[in-house]
């Protein structure tokens, strides 16, 4: 770069997290568009059936513990899109109707640092169910200096103190997008590193996304003995690292366990934490680690330090789980800061069975292999993992093709089990910032199916949800579904729309004139 500037800071106060701030402030819903921001890895049916399954333990515990009457609040930290809660919330509620049991009520908050996110979950027409049941709520949170939670629809404000029942706090690619401490342990000793930040001359005009670009950071060691004293809050932690590592960078979480005790101090009876992120909690993978990079989405994201979380909260009795094995893309971890975490039977097998013995990071290894090969599968292996990722949208969106190439050999149980996927589908369809015309997909594959009530269904929504792009294919299909149902008056009008898209539509001619002698 030419006329650059240097300026060295500590690693927590470089300008990268201001530039972090104002990225998603500035950008709110939009910054997920095209997965600028990935979602898709903490956000899908699959993961949100953990947590929610974990979540219902935790229900299920509290009522063996005769503490029923009460409501358990669930605050999610960084929401985002907004995708993860609506999917935990419907899976819960299921859960909870299916089960049919007594349980203590619950109560989702879903934060976020953008008010314009805040305020734009409040309006989106798939969360007005869980907000007129009263199990959802909203509030504004920083989490680097918020000690309350103002609620948006209760309009109260929920204090230090103030819960009765354990708080759940779920923080999905969280920890890794707030400052950070970086240290350097070697020779017994533990030092600073600085990050000398080279940035151009011009970067006030630049957007965030643009600046974090251009930006080049190195480091330098400088001695900080004060992690050292018995007065740093954190010195346990710091003492396993000067005994057991060496010539090793720690990206330190210091702002991560102020802002859990926090939100520790809102309630008399601990937290339950459910988080996920690219984040280790062994300590080999933090023996001779090189200095951190950023990996640029938008906005940037480093690795979590989940080890000295766990070392922070198991030191004070808490309980922390986490997989035995080695995660890929994701580390799912449940920490249980209770008074006796023994006591959580349930939320323990929940962890053990939706997370160690097969979880959120193993099914996305899956589907990066069926990604590649989805060409190659047959209809009933698509409709295996279509089920086992909860009837994901955005795997029909991938798989329609090879589905569409396969229907001609499908046999009737397929179709039927297809027609279920492509309904539950539906009903559980979060629409994002960046819009998606999900029902033109399912309405042409069911017209495959010739499946004419349904496929006129989902077409005709398709119809309204974009009428600014309407195929004459839409319009020659509708036609032809309404023949099939005998709905010979609507079958006109859509055929004269189609021949107003193409006069010398030759197929839509053959139906108006066929139409027109049954007048």
């Amino acid at each position: 770069m030419t006329n650059n500037k240097e300026q060295r800071y500590r690693f927590s106060e470089a300008p990268i997290w201001d530039l972090q701030r104002t990225y998603y402030e500035e950008k709110g819903m939009k910054a997920w568009n095209n997965d600028q921001v990935p979602q898709y890895i903490t956000s899908n049916p699959m993961i949100a059936t953990s947590y929610a399954e974990m979540i219902f333990g935790f229900l299920q515990d509290r009522a063996s513990q005769e503490h029923g009457s009460e409501p358990v609040w669930i605050v999610e930290l960084g929401a985002g899109a907004g995708r993860l809660a609506y999917h935990v919330l419907l899976e819960l509620c299921r859960l909870r109707d299916y089960a049919g049991m007594s349980l203590p009520p619950f109560r989702y908050i879903m934060t976020d640092l953008a008010m314009n996110n805040v305020l734009a979950w409040k309006e989106h027409p798939a969360l007005q169910s869980f907000i007129a049941e009263g199990v959802l709520d909203f509030a504004r949170f920083d989490a680097l200096h918020d000690t309350a939670l103002n609620l948006i629809v209760a309009d109260t404000t929920i204090r230090e103190g103030d819960l009765t029942q354990p708080l759940i706090i779920v923080a999905n690619y969280f920890f890794d997008s707030i400052p950070q401490e970086l240290i350097y342990v070697g020779n017994g000793h533990i030092y600073e590193a600085d990050v000398i930040v080279e940035s151009p001359e011009n970067i006030d005009s630049l957007q965030p996304s643009e600046a974090l670009n251009q930006l080049s950071l190195h480091y330098e060691h400088r001695r900080a003995p004060e992690y050292e004293q018995e007065t740093y809050p954190y010195r346990d932690i710091i003492a396993v690292y000067q005994e057991q590592l060496e010539d090793s960078h720690i990206l330190f979480p210091v702002a991560a366990l102020v802002c859990l005790e926090q939100l520790n101090r809102l309630s008399r009876k601990g937290f339950l934490l459910i988080t996920a992120d690219k984040g280790d909690h062994l300590l080999d993978n933090w023996k001779f680690s090189e200095p951190p990079e950023l990996v640029l989405h938008g906005s940037f994201s480093l690795t979590a330090n989940y080890h000295a979380i766990q070392v922070y909260y198991e030191q004070r009795g808490a309980t922390a789980l986490f997989p035995p094995h080695h995660y890929k893309n994701i580390n799912v971890g449940c920490v249980l800061n209770l008074d006796i975490p023994k006591d959580y039977a349930n939320t323990r097998l929940a962890y053990r069975r939706f997370i160690e013995r097969f979880g959120p990071d193993d099914f996305f290894s899956m589907k990066e292999w069926v990604d590649r090969n989805i060409d190659s599968m047959q209809l009933q292996q698509i409709l295996s993992f279509w089920r086992l990722g909860g009837y994901d949208a955005e795997f029909l969106i991938q798989s329609k093709k090879q589905i569409s190439s396969l229907l001609p050999d499908a046999n009737d149980e397929e179709m039927l089990d297809l027609l279920r996927g492509i309904q539950s589908m539906w009903s559980s369809y979060y629409v994002m910032a960046q819009r998606y015309n999900l029902a033109l997909d399912a309405g042409l594959i069911l017209f495959e199916m010739e499946m004419y009530e349904d496929s006129k269904r989902f077409l005709e929504i398709s119809m309204h949800s974009d009428q600014d792009q309407m195929a004459s294919t839409v319009f020659y299909c509708l036609a032809i579904c309404c023949i099939e149902l005998e709905l010979d008056e609507e079958a006109l009008q859509y055929t004269r729309k189609l021949l107003e898209l193409e006069p010398d539509h030759e197929e839509a001619l053959a139906l108006l004139s066929h139409l027109n002698r049954g007048y």
